[in-house]
């Protein structure tokens, strides 16, 4: 009888091989399953763990999940250092650990701040395909980073947008964006205030670091869904109380808003609104059999707050993983796992 010679190599994805082994399009695909999972019970989900540096705005993360379709083992280590939007360095840093579920190894360690920005984008075009009109073709990106990038991608694979507005506080970045992606043929116009992207905008998206709201409601027109995804502290947010207010509430997980989203805890500590504004979570959507119903009518106001889930860490690395393992990408190293290695 012979044994398999066991196998404790790690694949290491570099940021560059999760752009090649995870389309934007496939992202989108994999969340919707993620989310839909956590909303049938498939998933093992704790509340992100934070240590805030002092001062407040850096902080260091840990986000472990489980989730049983696909089967997937892993947590997200990262740094979020705001501050950097105006470096050469990501705000977001850090790597995705992923782990094989019979002997508890580590199979994958991948580039965070990649799968951050394309995974966020797939899941706020997972939520504007349930929830924005169909014809909607005017999107307004408030931000213009790489969330702002990748969230124009998602966004487009989903509804026929034909006219992009931008706004940044720093104009600089904004025309930089336009240049950029105006050269792909995306007709991009670059807005004086963040007023003037948002009104009479279909699909609006807040990609920004501000912990005040850029987003106003009496700005927003009746149809319109926003997005709701740079904020994720509970005394940070992108949307003044009568945006939330106006409009139908929905979130990614209840349990994470009602303990980090400032975009919802302010507007109840204000007693705006209470818990039941939140209408439900996004995944219950996408139930062969709705719990909750999503856009009622053509003139409603809808809002998406997005806060990130490490299940949607863990459910790309998982897809990257075996696109990997497929087609030979990535880099192999021996970083042990096998008792006879122990010193």
């Amino acid at each position: 009888m012979t044994h398999q010679k066991p196998d404790a190599r790690t694949l290491i994805v570099s940021a560059r091989d999760v752009v090649a082994l995870l389309p934007m399009s496939e992202c989108i695909d994999a969340m919707t399953d993620a989310l839909r999972t956590l909303a049938l019970g498939g998933a093992i989900l704790p509340l992100r763990q934070i240590v805030r540096m002092p001062g407040g705005r850096k902080a260091f993360g840990l986000m472990p999940a489980a989730l049983t379709n696909p089967q997937a083992l892993g947590a997200k280590v990262i740094t979020v250092f705001p501050d950097n939007d105006a470096t050469p360095y990501d705000s977001h840093q850090g790597a995705v650990l992923l782990f094989e579920l019979d002997y508890g190894r580590l199979i994958a360690i991948l580039d965070a701040s990649t799968i951050t920005a394309l995974r966020t984008a797939a899941v706020t075009a997972v939520a504007t395909r349930l929830l924005s009109r169909p014809e909607s073709r005017t999107l307004a990106l408030i931000g213009a980073g790489v969330q702002a990038e990748t969230h124009l991608e998602a966004i487009s694979l989903v509804r026929p947008i034909d006219a992009v507005r931008v706004w940044s506080r720093s104009g600089t970045r904004a025309h930089d964006f336009a240049a950029k992606l105006g050269a792909a043929g995306t007709r991009i116009t670059v807005c004086e205030t963040a007023r003037e992207a948002v009104t009479g905008a279909d699909i609006v998206c807040t990609v920004t670091s501000s912990r005040e709201p850029v987003v106003c409601g009496e700005w927003l027109a009746p149809g319109t869904h926003v997005n709701a995804v740079g904020a994720s502290l509970p005394t940070a947010r992108e949307l003044d109380s009568e945006a939330v207010r106006r409009a139908r509430f929905f979130v990614d997980r209840r349990e994470s808003t009602m303990n980090e989203a400032g975009d919802f805890l302010i507007p109840k500590s204000e007693g705006v609104i209470g818990d039941d504004h939140i209408v439900g979570e996004i995944g219950e959507l996408l139930l062969e059999r709705p719990t909750i119903a999503g856009r009622r009518s053509a003139g409603e106001i809808t809002v998406f707050k997005s806060l990130g889930l490490a299940i949607e860490d863990v459910a790309a690395a998982r897809s990257i993983y075996d696109r990997a393992v497929a087609t030979g990408a990535g880099t192999w190293i021996q970083l042990g796992g096998l008792r006879d290695a122990h010193p």
